[in-house]
């Protein structure tokens, strides 16, 4: 299996449904273990999304600079991606939707996560700030996670916001093996992968890749 491929979502790794959702075999069982231990304390850990290729990231990628799905900024306000130019434009869809090649969705050690006990069955996930701040549905979800996720090897990567992605109470990644992976991504890799597929802004995502490697990728909040 090549490195560079599967840290840039073009070559899958070893997988594990956990319900509907993909999962890296590893952070499947840690996550089985700590969604049994959340049920104790009456959550139900569900998930939203797990490993995710980059065709799939570069779908998302192209809509939002289509103008085909919304872009939010961190007030949860939509954007309007046409009153933006160069850089800018890049930087507004950063900040929740990572660059196709440069997703930790990629290595399957990432996910995201919500409380279903707390909703009814046909509440629609937002991911947003509110949903897991005093008052919504998944405060006390993101209070136990703060507790207990470490206990099963999970962290918050986008714990706060550090000047790249946005602040996200919903993402945990599978320490043992995503730090590893964090190690050994580098530029020159997703510069190959960038390179590989057709996407919107290319030139421009080519002319800025080292500062969106810094700002978007290598800025992270460490474990707790």
């Amino acid at each position: 299996m090549s490195l560079s491929l599967l840290l840039t979502g073009r070559q899958a790794p070893d997988l594990q449904l956990v319900g509907a959702v993909p999962l890296e075999t590893s952070t499947a069982a840690a996550f089985s273990r700590m969604q049994q231990a959340a049920r104790l304390d009456g959550l139900e850990l569900a998930l939203v999304s797990g490993y995710r290729n980059f065709e799939r990231q570069a779908a998302i990628w192209q809509a939002k600079l289509q103008g085909l799905r919304p872009v939010y900024d961190a007030q949860q306000q939509v954007v309007d991606l046409t009153k933006l130019q160069g850089f800018a434009k890049l930087e507004a869809v950063l900040l929740y939707s990572a660059l196709p090649g440069a997703s930790r969705h990629h290595w399957g050690t990432d996910l995201d996560v919500y409380d279903s006990a707390a909703v009814d069955t046909d509440y629609r996930v937002q991911l947003v700030a509110a949903e897991y701040q005093q008052g919504g549905p998944f405060f006390r979800l993101s209070q136990w996670l703060s507790q207990h996720a470490a206990s099963f090897g999970f962290f918050l990567p986008y714990r706060q916001y550090l000047g790249g992605v946005a602040a996200e109470p919903w993402h945990l990644s599978y320490q043992p093996l995503a730090a590893l992976y964090q190690q050994q991504f580098s530029l020159a890799m997703l510069h190959q992968a960038v390179l590989s597929g057709e996407l919107a802004e290319q030139p421009l995502i080519l002319q800025h890749l080292a500062q969106i490697f810094q700002r978007f990728v290598s800025t992270i909040c460490q474990e707790a």
